[in-house]
């Protein structure tokens, strides 16, 4: 691995204490690299040379940070083999998942280099008064991005490109268990044309001290937050002080419905996408699985071979669907999930073993029969497993559905649009996946309500998370 210490002011730094992590292969349990943890005194130096860069960066045109930005989608389109394969290593997902990661990645620096051009103000006359009301959208300042495990580069430049379009510095904390994948992004924005100051990138495994001290740092403006929803309880209470502008996609409790009338092929593909992509490693996977009664045997069937026809193994490896879930302890909750289902009731269509051998690898597994009690419907199984409850009555399933302090993404599969609709606007979710398993997008506002989230991500609302609006009353 080239780059496994601290990214500051542009600079590679073995960190203030000198201490080092081990980042582990989850296909193999092998040690990949030994990385740079950062200190108290590591945050400062970048918070020194964010706050330097931001006084240049601020005050370049649109079209200069849309450039650089747009360089940088390049060069990233241009490597995707590379950062496909750093993704596998340190995260596990098949190639061919890693590559859909790496292309997605990319586009959000193209995306956002487009943004960037149209960050539109406001001029206009009060009805009152007749003074004008002028309204411009100003970089907030200094942004601090803490990112998870699931999407080592996604989740990444889906926050850093539209901070570096609204013109504000970035200061990185990657998840310990793959950094690798965002310090390979580094030479790649500098070669992109990115000053140094404007990115940092401090992996850490003092992450509660390290990120508190930066949010109660008077020129930290932004906390940008990616993962679990207890943590973004805690991250809300440090921002608070300081009364910081936070972004937070939190934790999903997915809902996937189909109906009597959907088009079970097409229902089965989603569900593949919805369940399985990233190993269901993701806050948008089908975390709970209703079926009407009528078509439930032949969608479970179908479901079945789906995914029975996968491949598990090391995902570098060619033809390999299935790759292990990122760390022992995932694995062994998601196996948890199975034992409490099947103790409460459920029945194995698929699956449901521990394989042997190394890695934390977990079969595609399939049940039926989940009662309302078990442990997974409550919270994210975040592995490939597919939870089947049926259902009979419409009015039933959208209160089954709404059931949770969750409200990321829903996903509802029928023909009948006019009943499919009506659906969707019950369903109390900030993104619906109609008739389609896949709903994130650069150019789509991502993110959730209740406790998945606040603000988003994406689509034009994601360079605003990064901006102040200032309103001059003026007369000419």
């Amino acid at each position: 691995m080239d780059h496994t210490n601290l990214y500051i002011n542009g600079r590679w730094a073995e960190g203030a204490s000198n201490e080092r992590f081990d980042v582990i292969n989850p296909a193999t349990e092998e040690v990949l690299a030994s990385v740079a943890s950062a200190e108290i005194a590591d945050a400062d130096a970048a918070l020194d040379a964010a706050q330097a860069a931001f006084e240049v960066w601020n005050q370049k045109s649109p079209r200069e940070r849309a450039e650089v930005l747009r360089k940088a989608w390049e060069l990233m389109t241009a490597r995707l083999d590379d950062f496909a394969r750093m993704i596998t290593l340190e995260n596990g997902k098949a190639k061919n998942d890693a590559m859909g990661e790496a292309t997605y990645a990319a586009e959000f620096f193209r995306w956002f280099s487009e943004e960037a051009v149209r960050l539109d103000g406001l001029i206009t006359q009060a009805p009152a008064s007749g003074a004008r009301i002028v309204v411009q959208h100003k970089p907030a300042g200094i942004a601090v991005l803490v990112t998870p495990w699931n999407y080592p580069a996604a989740m990444g430049t889906r926050k850093i490109a539209p901070a570096l379009a609204a013109g504000c510095p970035v200061i990185i904390k990657p998840a310990s268990e793959t950094p690798l994948t965002m310090l390979a992004l580094m030479p790649l924005l500098e070669e992109a044309g990115v000053p140094k100051g404007l990115v940092n990138v401090l992996p850490t495994q003092k992450t509660r001290e390290m990120v508190d001290h930066m949010l109660h740092d008077p020129r930290v403006r932004v906390i940008s937050f990616t993962g679990s929803t207890g943590v973004g309880r805690k991250l809300l209470k440090s921002a608070a002080d300081q009364v910081l502008k936070p972004a937070m996609e939190l934790g999903g409790n997915a809902p996937f419905i189909v109906f009597e009338d959907a088009d079970i092929d097409k229902a089965v593909q989603g569900a593949m996408l919805a369940k399985m992509r990233n190993l269901g490693e993701a806050c948008t996977a089908a975390n709970r699985i209703y079926v009407h009664k009528d078509v439930e045997q032949e969608f479970v069937k179908k479901l079945v071979d789906a995914m029975g026809a996968l491949k598990v193994g090391n995902g570098v490896e060619e033809g390999i669907d299935v790759g292990p879930l990122v760390n022992a302890d995932t694995r062994d909750k998601v196996a948890a999930f199975v034992e409490d289902a099947v103790a409460k009731g459920a029945k194995i269509e698929l699956g449901g073993s521990l394989p042997n051998g190394k890695g934390f690898f977990y079969p595609p597994t399939i049940m039926t029969n989940v009662s309302e009690d078990a442990e997974c419907v409550h919270d994210e199984i975040f592995g490939p497993v597919a939870a089947i409850q049926s259902f009979t009555d419409q009015d039933d399933v959208i209160r089954r559905a709404n059931d949770t302090e969750y409200g990321l993404v829903a996903y509802v599969f029928s023909e009948n649009m006019k009943r499919a609709m009506q659906v969707c606007e019950r369903l109390e979710y900030g993104m619906v996946g109609l008739n389609r398993g896949l709903v994130s997008d650069p150019a789509a506002p991502f993110g959730g309500v209740k406790q998945s989230g606040l603000g988003r991500e994406g689509g034009h609302e994601g360079i605003l998370e990064f901006t102040e609006t200032q309103y001059i009353s003026a007369e000419w």
